[in-house]
């Protein structure tokens, strides 16, 4: 299978940074994480998707978490240094990034926006996260990502584990 290099892929290429792309099937019904994850064979924790956010005293930034976790608002909010933040509404998606929803890369948007990587990222040797459309994935080293796309780290997801303080 041919597959056509993306402009994230291109400015990967630029920089000298390693990494593979890898295709799959689209299912327009199911655009999900975990559609990708299962027609990748991976682990669904290894799969990033790309949030974008608008906070109420930064704008929009970006956020990039496991595709088995949703996004933690008042931890999205206070990694950015907003009181709080909310998605973006799905039709500014386009116009926003030059992405459309199930494509949305954390590298070449139309725009640099401040970007926050959940820490889990580097729980792995690799990580996927999309190459700027439907189809096709990015497997990269997450350290090599962060650098690049010069991500902040933080917590991003809701944990499933107790508070232990209230």
């Amino acid at each position: 299978m041919k597959v056509s290099k993306t402009n994230a892929a291109r400015l990967l290429d630029k920089a000298g940074i390693a990494y593979e792309l890898i295709p799959y099937e689209v299912d327009e019904e199911h655009l999900d994480a975990g559609h990708v994850a299962r027609q990748l064979g991976e682990d669904i924790r290894q799969v990033f998707k790309t949030l974008v956010m608008r906070g109420d005293r930064s704008g929009v930034f970006v956020c990039i978490i496991p595709g088995d976790r949703e996004v933690d608002l008042k931890a999205a909010a206070k990694a950015s240094g907003n009181k709080s933040a909310a998605m973006i509404h799905l039709r500014e998606l386009l116009e926003t990034t030059g992405y459309i929803r199930g494509g949305c890369s954390p590298i070449g948007m139309k725009r640099t926006f401040p970007s926050y990587i959940d820490l889990t990222c580097r729980d792995f040797d690799r990580i996927y996260i999309s190459a700027g459309v439907r189809g096709l994935q990015i497997r990269i080293a997450p350290d090599d990502l962060i650098r690049f796309a010069r991500l902040k780290v933080a917590a991003l997801t809701e944990t499933a584990e107790p508070s232990e303080t209230k």
